[in-house]
């Protein structure tokens, strides 16, 4: 698979983690000189990174950075059944193990950290900051998922049900994942790309990974206070995935003194996956924000900054 340009050298590599699991990884670089900060994927369920996060890694390359995935065990070209999620822990050991080595290499030492958090990868962000407070020097994040929206939480009998029969029947697939590409993308060329991605996984969700999304989406929820790094949060206004609502929660109870709200009105779940001039505005707003907290050792400016753009 070339993703090569002339100021991109992409490279591929997988390794094992605790597990004994085969896991992909993948790394975007500039060409011809060191990265001045360091960029780490957080992808969402049934997602991947080697495809989906092509465009998104060059565009951050060429602005000067290094990009890192990984695609989570039973998700991409990573080893596991099929979206299945056993434990979301397993995900943030896999996580913080793969990134941590990249940060530690004697070339990427003194180089800032951020996180790149969509959708679940949300969830995957908020608690590698909380298993490492400060080591990571910000986040992006797309579209979190860090609560359950209260009109879909289910009612306490419901999660008591659903933790028996995972306990007897984890990996039985009864949940059904709708087609909603044409509820998230607005650019039909993306969503054409979407359908013929064969990593991205488009079947029943497994019960065991919608309770562990459940849980871990409730934990989240109450501990909003604990977010403490810097973060920059973006959420469409006509979002059905994840509710914009949410991301105005965390921005208002982070502890964070550094944190930027921006809701995008009319925009769908997908904020890279809009229309061309809308995917430029998000770029650009990710770009601004990395370069204003990339190299700059002065802390930045405590006030809080909540745009609405």
């Amino acid at each position: 698979m070339d993703h090569q340009s002339e100021d991109v050298k992409y490279e591929e590599e997988f390794i094992v983690n605790s597990r004994g699991n085969e896991l992909f990884t993948c790394r975007w670089t500039p060409q011809n000189c060191q990265p001045k900060a360091l960029i780490f994927i957080c992808h969402g369920i049934a997602a991947e990174c080697s495809i989906s996060m092509r465009d998104t890694a060059a565009r951050l390359v060429k602005a000067g950075y290094g990009v890192y995935g990984i695609d989570h065990e039973g998700h991409g070209r990573s080893s596991g059944s099929r979206c299945y999620i056993p434990n979301f822990g397993y995900i943030i050991a896999d996580c913080s193990s793969h990134f941590t080595s990249i940060c530690e290499k004697t070339e990427n030492r003194g180089k800032k950290r951020f996180l790149y958090g969509i959708s679940m990868g949300g969830s995957v962000a908020f608690l590698l900051h909380r298993k490492a407070p400060d080591y990571w020097d910000g986040a992006i994040l797309l579209a979190p998922m860090c609560k359950i929206s209260d009109d879909m939480k289910p009612h306490p009998i419901v999660v008591s049900a659903l933790k028996m029969i995972c306990a007897v029947a984890p990996s039985w697939k009864i949940i059904p994942t709708p087609d909603i590409i044409d509820k998230v993308c607005k650019d039909p060329e993306m969503r054409k790309e979407v359908r013929s991605n064969p990593y991205i996984y488009r079947g029943k969700l497994p019960l065991k990974t919608c309770h562990e999304l459940l849980m871990v989406s409730l934990d989240i929820e109450k501990n909003l206070n604990q977010v403490t790094m810097p973060f920059l949060v973006l959420h469409g206004g006509d979002d059905i995935v994840t509710d914009p609502s949410v991301s105005k929660l965390l921005f208002e109870k982070a502890s964070s003194k550094d944190k930027t709200f921006k809701l995008y009105p009319g925009m769908w779940h997908a904020l890279t996956a809009e229309l061309p001039d809308d995917v430029e505005r998000v770029y650009a707003d990710i770009i601004t924000w990395l370069e204003e907290r990339a190299i700059c050792t002065a802390s930045v400016s405590s006030a809080t900054s909540h745009v609405r753009v």
